[in-house]
């Protein structure tokens, strides 16, 4: 982890940036105090996939019978 101090950054912004894509944290500091962490965002997870429950959960018939009159009521 780098410490760099808020002047330096101001003037390394691009590089002190491209080492964090790199997978580094960078720490900004005001003279000796540490104030702030640059740290690489976390990628986007990959999207869901379907059937990845198979075998895992079940519907049972019952779950495809129409609702009873005092269920459908209760959601109008």
């Amino acid at each position: 982890m780098k410490t760099v101090t808020i002047h330096a950054a101001k003037t390394t912004l691009s590089q002190l940036l491209a080492r964090v894509e790199a997978g580094e944290e960078v720490v900004l500091a005001r003279g000796k105090n540490p104030i702030a962490k640059i740290v690489p965002l976390k990628t986007a997870r990959k999207g869901r996939q379907f059937g990845a429950l198979r075998g895992t959960i079940s519907v049972g018939p019952e779950f495809f019978e129409p609702l009873p009159e005092q269920e459908l009521t209760s959601w109008e």
